[in-house]
């Protein structure tokens, strides 16, 4: 039975997200596959996605940005994090190691964790990455400016990039950014889910009238700690679906558990998409051609790549964080239905697909 062992980063839902259509592809080429699933997220997101037969082996392999919420990275505990795991890496490759080598898979595929390629060069395993970042790029912009904690910091640094330099190749998703620690790079198209949009079972599962638009709040597997609920009830022309609970008594507001279809498929049947700019759900927009308002950080890195994205096949406006907050959302909501679709219409979402045929070398 071939086998693939996929560690893939706990840092919310989007690289699980990239990860399983590739599986999905790859097994097409590869018979009887079955793919060892390291990581954290949790079993109900591959449940109904994955469609192979895969095991769940809980697991950190990284630790990515620790977040306050979708929108807020936490330097200060970001580096903390980092710099307790990484004392303990030696330990942790070992363990890894002596896991792979029980398991002998045919590779080891991350994304994105430095820890699993070095783990599997030390096993003795190919590896192969996949992803639209690496962590190195992601962290080097919150280097603080202390020479004693600069130093450890880079340090880290240094162990991630010295880890991904291990690896025999690197599968860059578009939009992706420049992964300079990785020796090969080759690139393929987005990266979509297959889901099909049903917007009228959308408009019907949360009761929209004929003249209101549905707007879908979707921030990714890190949950927003609070929404502005009695201005959303107040928003005139709109429904908008969240993920959560909703309080007793909304006439506006309709939790995403209650739609009666995945999630995937609520994300690309609205009217529009409020959220911040990640991967997965801008490249879902733009190949739905589903307007998106967002809401910047200004502090992750492949942030500007995906706005830039958005703009040039989409259609996108940004909103104020503070706006955001307090629930002043109408004006961009009706600017960006309004906007035009742009000339250059959405790239071929062949990145599932072209990645499955490099991976299926392995085999």
């Amino acid at each position: 039975m071939p086998l693939i062992w996929c560690a893939i980063s706990s840092h919310g839902y989007g690289h699980a997200a990239q990860v399983v259509p590739v599986l999905n592809a790859l097994a097409h080429h590869v018979p009887d596959l079955h793919a060892v699933l390291r990581t954290q997220v949790p079993a109900s997101f591959f449940s109904h996605r994955l469609l192979l037969p895969y095991t769940l082996s809980p697991m950190a392999l990284d630790i990515g940005c620790v977040q306050d919420g979708p929108l807020t990275i936490d330097v200060a505990r970001t580096w903390a994090e980092h710099l307790r795991f990484h004392r303990g890496w030696n330990q942790k490759l070992d363990t890894e190691a002596r896991a792979l080598r029980e398991a002998q898979p045919a590779l080891v595929l991350s994304d994105i964790s430095p820890l699993a390629i070095a783990a599997a060069r030390q096993a003795g395993i190919r590896a192969a990455a996949i992803g639209s970042l690496t962590w190195d790029v992601i962290l080097e912009p919150y280097l603080t400016q202390d020479p004693a904690e600069r130093m450890a910091q880079t340090e880290v640094l240094d162990q991630i990039r010295g880890a991904y330099a291990q690896t025999e190749l690197m599968v860059r998703l578009a939009p992706g950014l420049p992964m300079p620690a990785c020796p090969l790079v080759k690139d393929v198209g987005p990266l979509v889910q297959p889901v099909t949009a049903n917007r009228t079972g959308l408009r019907r599962a949360v009761g929209a009238a004929a003249d209101e638009r549905v707007a879908v709040v979707a921030f990714g597997g890190i949950p927003l700690r609070a929404l502005p609920i009695e201005r959303m009830e107040a928003m005139a022309g709109w429904q908008c679906v969240v993920s959560g609970p909703v309080p007793a008594g909304c006439r506006r507001i309709r939790s995403a558990e209650s739609v009666p279809f995945p999630f995937g498929v609520t994300l690309v049947s609205g009217d529009l998409i409020l959220t911040k700019p990640g991967y997965s759900t801008i490249v879902e927009a733009v190949r739905h051609r589903t307007p998106v308002v967002y809401v910047r950080r200004y502090n992750f890195a492949d942030e500007e790549g995906l706005v830039r994205y958005l703009h040039r096949h989409g259609r996108g406006v940004e909103l104020e964080s503070g706006a955001f907050a307090k629930g002043n959302w109408e004006e961009a909501f009706d600017r960006a239905v309004r906007l035009d679709l742009p000339p250059e219409g959405p790239p071929e979402a062949r990145g599932a697909i072209d990645a499955a045929a490099l991976l299926a070398e392995y085999f």
